[in-house]
C-alpha cells in the first residue's frame, strides 16, 4: 500500500504509477506517470478494454467479465445451417423427393451463395442472408442416411440445434403447401429419422416441410416420390419456393414466430411478396 503525501502532487503521481506498473520498468513507470498526469490512464480506442465507463480498475457489482461478453458475441455469430434433403445423381434430379435439394439451390441462387464446396459428404456453401451468416448443405449420402452428413456438420461447426433448419418433401401435406415447425418427430420420413438419430435422439430443431401430395390411386409411394413435376405443378412449386425463401429470410433475420405467421398466411399465385 502506498502512502499519500498531501503537500507533494508529483510524489503522489510517482507513487500511484509505481503501484500500478511493474517496479522493474522505469520506462513503464514514466509512461504511467504521463498518462496519469494527463488524466487519461487508458486509451479509448476500440483495441483497448479501457472504455470511458470502464476506467476504474475495480470491478463494479454486476459488471460482466470480458470472457462473458466474448461468449455472448460468439453465440450471436454462430451461422444458421440450412439443409435440404434429397438424393444425389441425375436420376433423382427434378423429382418430388428432391424438392429439398431444389429449395437449397433456389436459396443459393437468390442470395448469391456459391455451392462449389464438398464438406462432410455434402455439397456445401457459405454466405449471408442480410447480415446473418448462413451455411447451405445438400447431403450426398442418399436420403436414408442424411444424418451422417448433417450430424458431422453440426458437430464440427458447433451449431446450436435451434439454428439448424431442415427442408424436405412431405406426402402428408397438399401439393405446394408449406409448414414450418419448431421441433417434432420424423413423421415416417427416413431422412429425418436419420438426422434425429445422429442428433442423439433430439428433435428440438426447426424444419420446413414442403408438400408434394399423395400418390394417385394405388400408386406405390416409392414410385410417386420419384416422379417429376408437370408444367402446372412446376409453376405452383416455383411460387411456393419463393414464399419459402421469404420465410427463411424472416426466420434467420427475425424470429421463428414471425416466420411461422408468414408461412401460415394464405397466399395465391400472383401475390406480391
Amino acid at each position: 500500500m502506498f502512502q499519500i503525501v498531501r503537500n507533494n502532487p508529483q510524489e503522489i503521481m510517482n507513487n500511484i504509477s509505481t503501484a500500478l506498473l511493474p517496479r522493474s520498468s522505469s520506462a513503464a513507470a514514466s509512461f504511467g506517470r504521463r498518462r496519469l498526469l494527463s488524466g487519461t490512464p487508458f486509451s479509448n480506442s476500440p483495441s483497448n478494454w479501457g472504455k470511458k465507463n470502464r476506467s476504474c480498475l475495480l470491478r463494479r457489482p454486476g459488471f460482466k467479465s470480458m470472457a462473458s461478453i466474448s461468449t455472448e458475441a460468439e453465440e450471436k455469430q454462430k451461422p444458421w445451417l440450412l439443409v435440404g434433403l434429397g438424393n444425389p445423381g441425375k436420376r433423382y434430379s427434378g423429382t418430388r423427393h428432391n424438392v429439398g435439394f431444389e429449395f437449397v439451390d433456389f436459396i443459393a441462387e437468390s442470395e448469391g451463395i456459391s455451392m462449389s464446396t464438398v464438406s462432410f459428404k455434402s455439397v456445401f456453401g457459405k454466405g449471408f442472408i442480410g447480415d446473418v451468416p448462413v451455411m447451405l448443405a445438400k447431403p450426398q449420402t442418399f436420403m436414408n442416411v442424411s444424418g451422417e452428413s448433417v450430424g458431422s456438420l453440426v458437430s464440427y461447426y458447433k451449431i446450436p440445434l435451434k439454428q439448424v433448419l431442415v427442408m424436405f418433401d412431405d406426402m402428408d401435406l397438399p401439393f405446394a403447401k408449406l409448414r414450418l415447425l419448431p421441433k417434432g418427430g420424423h413423421g415416417g420420413h427416413n431422412g429425418m429419422r436419420s438426422i434425429i438419430s445422429h442428433f442423439k435422439g433430439s428433435q428440438d430443431f426447426p424444419r420446413l416441410r414442403i408438400g408434394i401430395g399423395r400418390p394417385p390411386g394405388k400408386m406405390d409411394p416409392a414410385n410417386f416420390v420419384l416422379r417429376p413435376f408437370n408444367k402446372d405443378e412446376r409453376q405452383e412449386l416455383d411460387f411456393t419456393l419463393q414464399n419459402g425463401l421469404e420465410a427463411v429470410r424472416i426466420l434467420v433475420q427475425d424470429n421463428f414466430n414471425k416466420s411461422a405467421t408468414f408461412v401460415n398466411t394464405p397466399k395465391s399465385l400472383g401475390t406480391t411478396i
